[in-house]
């Protein structure tokens, strides 16, 4: 991918292809084994110790299609106290809006669902990230639009750990000077430093 002038990202064809082929296996995952599976990834991400002394805020996204569900995680930050943002997607820029669980949501575009516009936008420390695919050095796929690269690099510095189901991680992702790659990656089996 190649950022252009107006910071829009040009697909890449063999991150196309790698993009299509990792969503394809994690649409294939059983429903059951997803959600006991979101509940193990959960565990890992807590267990991190990026938490130790956070104050937040800590931003994670809406889950759509088949990904895994950050929630769980969302819930025990909350009654631990931190702060929460989702973000949003804003004039072709992502920002972050604060959220708690079970407050109103409302579409956003691209499929997703954001806190409402009338929420204040904030600065996350930590970001749980999406993932459509990913290597072990930290790099991801995401959609292609290249939002969260360019969130990454305006909000740094920042923590970035990415969720994801093992089915997900490929070889090698053909990063580009752009990508960002995540300090952490927590799949159902394990959890991975990075960066």
């Amino acid at each position: 991918m190649t950022m252009t002038s107006d910071t829009q990202v040009t697909p890449s064809p063999r991150k196309a292809i790698l993009r299509a082929e990792a969503l394809c296996r994690r649409d294939a995952l059983d429903l059951d084994n997803r959600l006991e599976w979101d509940g193990d990834i959960a565990a890992h991400a807590l267990a991190l110790p990026v938490w130790k002394g956070s104050t937040g805020p800590v931003s994670a996204y809406w889950p759509m299609r088949s990904e895994a569900d950050p929630r769980p995680i969302l819930e025990t930050l909350h009654q631990r106290g931190l702060p929460l943002c989702l973000p949003a997607i804003v004039e072709k820029r992502m920002i972050f809006r604060r959220w708690a669980p079970y407050e109103p949501i409302v579409p956003g575009g691209f499929g997703t669902l954001v806190p409402s516009p009338a929420e204040p936008e904030v600065k996350p420390t930590i970001l749980l990230v999406p993932l459509a695919a990913f290597d072990r050095r930290g790099y991801r796929i995401g959609y292609g639009k290249g939002y969260y690269d360019r969130a990454l690099t305006e909000l740094a510095p920042t923590i970035s750990i990415g969720i994801g189901y093992a089915a997900q991680e490929i070889d090698a992702v053909p990063d580009e000077p752009h990508d960002r790659r995540l300090d952490w990656i927590v799949t159902e089996r394990e959890t991975l430093r990075c960066g």
